[in-house]
């Protein structure tokens, strides 16, 4: 039988239409920046940086491009850009003792957690008003991350899960196979949102060729990616990639940070990573012809990293978008080989 909508409900639509996280979360906003939220890092006294002018250890232009070598801590408050930032991309590190040049990725956990809040508050600071902020993390710190970023007065609009096949076999647990991508803007209503950029084919496109979605007046047969990523070139940057760079852990392929940059910032834009790592970031966003500022710790990393932004460049461009992520074959009748 046909579904019956149920029409007795003052909503949209003139049926029971959910008002949606972002609407909800966003009036809690508000109410989180007065309540008492303590976390173990707030035991810990904050990171005092020092005012000084900043100089990039190695500037591009067309379009601007610029890696600060130092601590993000002492290097983000002191930019001439703060407070112009269209979007902020971190992937921290997440002090799991991973050899990272010069930087000593083995805090106690206190110590970390304050670390973690001092980045967080120096990129949030170097927001503009309609900027937003992406944040890489792992299960343990995505909580704190989580209630840090709410109790300064952002908006959570999704919480995304980067997900990989290639995880480390474990006896002692289910195999890790995600990273949190977390999403807060300062301002839902007025933050840039490009969703025309990074759609991909919808399962009734791609698995039953529907005649229904490919009768669309626009967007025939495509659709927003939903919130959990996974697909061609999305796993694990592992020794036999060629966007692999040797010295360098844990690289983000070049498709989930085009992805971001591509949705959250505007041709022209300005964008910020302050773990420059390999140079993911400021690569794609050079390629996308959005500007960049970067930071990176270890004047070696940096080093690394900046061959790749200025001369290597982007190798994936155009891959994080117009495909398929469907799980399943074509099937029905109207199926093709």
């Amino acid at each position: 039988m046909p579904e019956n909508k149920n029409t007795e409900f003052d909503r949209p639509g003139g049926y029971a239409t959910p008002k949606g996280a972002i609407l909800v979360q966003a009036k809690a906003a508000k109410a989180l920046l007065e309540a008492d939220i303590r976390l173990l890092g707030d035991e810990v006294p904050s990171h005092a940086a020092p005012a000084s002018t900043v100089e990039p250890a190695y500037r591009a232009d067309d379009p601007d491009t610029r890696l600060y070598v130092g601590d993000c801590r002492d290097v983000l408050p002191n930019l001439p850009d703060r407070g112009e930032v269209d979007l902020v991309f971190a992937d921290p590190p997440f002090n799991w003792d991973v050899p990272y040049d010069e930087w000593k990725d083995g805090m106690p956990r206190a110590a970390f957690e304050r670390f973690t809040f001092d980045w967080l508050d120096a990129c949030v600071d170097c927001l503009a008003p309609h900027g937003s902020i992406w944040v890489n993390i792992p299960d343990d710190t995505c909580a704190e991350i989580v209630m840090h970023l709410k109790r300064r007065g952002l908006t959570m609009i999704n919480w995304c899960v980067w997900h990989f096949r290639f995880g480390q076999h474990r006896d002692s647990s289910f195999i890790m196979s995600k990273v949190h991508a977390l999403y807060f803007a300062k301002d839902p209503a007025n933050r840039i949102w490009n969703p025309d950029a990074v759609l991909e084919q919808s399962d009734r496109a791609a698995i039953y060729n529907d005649p229904r979605t490919q009768a669309k007046s626009s967007h025939a047969g495509m659709r927003v990616p939903m919130d959990v990523w996974y697909g061609p070139y999305w796993g694990r940057i592992q020794g036999n990639n060629k966007e692999r760079r040797h010295r360098h852990h844990n690289q983000i392929p070049e498709v989930y940070l085009e992805r971001v940059i591509l949705a959250c910032s505007n041709e022209g834009g300005l964008v910020l990573d302050p773990f420059c790592g390999s140079g993911t970031t400021s690569t794609v966003a050079r390629a996308w012809n959005r500007r960049s500022i970067t930071t990176e710790y270890g004047a070696g990393n940096a080093e690394s990293a900046w061959e790749r932004i200025k001369t290597i460049g982007m190798l994936r461009k155009g891959q994080s978008s117009g495909g398929s992520s469907a799980i399943a074959p074509k099937r029905g009748p109207t199926a093709t080989a």
